[in-house]
């Protein structure tokens, strides 16, 4: 405020540390060294967009690693931010249950014809006619140029440029809240992106002892890696306090290498835990790993991590398995039929069981972890944009088949994650792109991809992600949401969130109970009880006419009296755009049900 500037950088092995103001006149002012290495100093006569960078030991002028905004890219200079200029509106806001969370994940530049935070406003009255809680951005962190799916970059504190900037993204989540709705960030805490990245030549952020796919790992565990882990922490929390971010999606765990007797995420989860009470919100982590390691989510009192959730691929990869039949790549892991009604009992498939995908045992067992620390979709940014061709489900089976998908996810006892569009059977591909400066990075990013497919044995180029073309044909198509079959799918995406909350399912509002599950003929059958009803759902996944006989009502419905089963939701429905082969509304106990095929159905118990 008052024209006075707090500058900051970490640079422990520098001698000397200077700002550079590119007002007029520039000015160079040396920094005072502090403590740990980090270099401070007050600066009068500096105004909110004034550029900035920092010049190490005499060199030329580098972009602020801990940068907040970057006008002209990631090569040029930074631009001071005042946070206190923003005004927001959501003072009344205190969060929601992780358990309640519907999430939508979206990648901003692609939902809209736009691209932009503002944009994306004027679309949360749909996301809330359709039912959504939660409202997932991939990454924001600025990265080269205006295409990229986000874990490309190399700001971490810096909101991109081309999708509307720091206020840009307040006011989104501003209009979030004000809705009832949660935002999760992700962030990329394991790589910085391959272009744009200074941060090497102010400190010790990477090491070689480690390797990712994307290169180097972060300095987790290494001399000087206890300002690394405070840059982090640090972008956690300014998140959570600058932006009122509601929860941090974490990018590929399994990916973050720390030996230390103090995991990193641990101390993240600690220091967020204790934001969360000085703020009176819940503010929730949730991590990504191919793992099926419980330590991330289990407390520290059992030797965890103490996460909130942590996505499900097992659930994902055997449900698409179930439905497609591809069996190609790690697909491979998932083709015992048993595998998805596994997923719905154990939460990993693999729990320290042998993986032929990857030749030794994997995983670890999840049975004693709540539901709700496990997010589980039937598609998201990885599982259709690794894909060759970006193929969505839409593209992979029936229409009676996207229904039962979407039953098998929403109405499980998880944490529903939709991948845009879904909702409505979008049949645009969303594919990998990028729009990097270097060509020769570009050609590297081509040849990787193409070794990215070798696992599933795709023939052919997949499409550029270099090129302007792949970035657009990877729009959302919404003039499809106003023809059928698709609206009818939307209404039946409708129908499905609005009964996950009737009945509570996997909700935190009342207790409910694990489900029990079993399957038959092809019929998976899952059958829940809260403290206020009961319900069966049958999910048939087979291409024929399936009658079942005595199906199991265990548990019983809760208080005395006799009841019998009312319909609640049939696929086949004309109404659903099925195919008008119905079940009965009613059914008393001990029931035979016919379902039609690849045919959802639930009945919920009444006295």
């Amino acid at each position: 405020g008052d024209r006075h500037c707090q500058f900051g950088v970490w640079a422990p092995e520098c001698q000397l540390v200077e700002v550079q103001l590119l007002t007029e006149p520039s000015r160079q002012i040396a920094l005072e060294k502090q403590d740990d290495g980090y270099w401070q100093r007050e600066v009068e006569g500096v105004s909110p967009g004034d550029r900035y960078g920092f010049c190490l030991d005499g060199e030329e002028m580098l972009p602020d690693p801990a940068s907040q905004w970057q006008p002209e890219g990631v090569h040029q200079a930074s631009a001071v931010v005042d946070h206190g200029t923003y005004r927001w509106r959501d003072g009344d806001w205190r969060g929601i249950p992780l358990a309640d969370f519907i999430i939508y994940e979206l990648h901003v530049g692609t939902f809209t014809p736009a691209g932009t935070f503002e944009a994306i406003i004027d679309r949360l009255d749909y996301l809330k006619t359709l039912g959504i809680t939660a409202l997932e951005l991939m990454p924001v962190a600025q990265f080269p140029g205006d295409r990229n799916w986000g874990y490309d970059g190399v700001y971490p504190f810096a909101v991109q440029q081309s999708y509307g900037g720091v206020d840009g993204l307040k006011s989104l989540v501003d209009a979030c809240h004000q809705a009832g709705m949660a935002v999760v960030l992700d962030v990329v805490y394991n790589h910085f992106g391959p272009e744009g990245n200074y941060s090497s030549q102010f400190g010790p952020y990477m090491t070689d002892r480690y390797q990712t796919p994307w290169g180097k790992a972060i300095n987790y565990d290494q001399a000087h890696s206890d300002g690394v882990r405070h840059f982090f922490i640090s972008n956690a929390r300014y998140w959570f306090e600058q932006f009122h971010i509601d929860a941090l999606r974490l990018d590929a765990l399994h990916a973050v290498y720390d030996f230390g007797a103090k995991h990193f995420l641990a101390e993240l989860a600690e220091k967020t835990q204790g934001l969360a009470a000085r703020l009176n919100r819940p503010l929730y982590l949730i991590g990504e790993s191919d793992l099926n390691d419980v330590r991330l989510i289990h407390p520290p009192e059992k030797g965890g991590y103490g996460l909130d959730a942590q996505w499900c691929d097992d659930f994902h990869h055997a449900l698409h398995v179930r439905l497609t039949g591809e069996t190609q790549g790690y697909y491979q892991d998932f083709g015992d039929r048993q595998s998805l009604v596994t997923a719905y009992r154990q939460r990993f498939v693999y729990d320290w069981k042998y993986s032929p995908f990857r030749q030794r045992h994997h995983g670890s067992d999840a049975r004693d972890c709540p539901a709700q620390q496990f997010v589980v979709c039937s598609q998201n940014h990885d599982q259709v944009g690794n894909r060759m061709l970006g193929d969505r489900l839409s593209q992979l089976v029936s229409f009676e088949g996207l229904k039962l998908a979407a039953s098998a996810v929403l109405l499980s006892p998880y944490v529903p994650l939709l991948f845009m569009g879904e909702e409505y059977g979008e049949t645009q591909p969303f594919y990998y792109f990028v729009s990097h400066g270097d060509r020769q990075l570009n050609e590297a990013v081509r040849q990787g991809r193409k070794a990215e497919f070798a696992d599933f044995h795709d023939q052919g180029e997949p499409p550029d992600p270099a090129k302007p073309e792949t970035f657009e044909q990877s729009q959302l198509n919404w003039a499809l949401l106003n023809t059928d079959p698709h609206q009818a799918l939307f209404r039946y995406y409708q129908r499905l969130i609005y009964l996950r909350k009737h009945l509570a399912i996997g909700l935190s509002d009342q207790q409910s109970y694990p489900p029990t599950v079993q399957e038959r003929q092809g019929v998976i059958q899952l059958v829940g009880q809260s403290q206020q009803t009961s319900w069966i759902l049958l999910l048939n996944f087979e291409a024929v006419t399936i009658s079942l006989t005595s199906v199991a009502l265990e548990p019983t419905p809760p208080g005395p009296g006799q009841y019998a089963w009312e319909k609640q939701l049939d696929s086949a429905s004309v109404e659903w755009g099925g195919s008008g082969m119905v079940a009965p509304s009613t059914i008393g106990c001990n029931a035979s049900v016919t379902l039609a095929p690849f045919n959802a159905l639930l009945y919920q118990a009444i006295s």
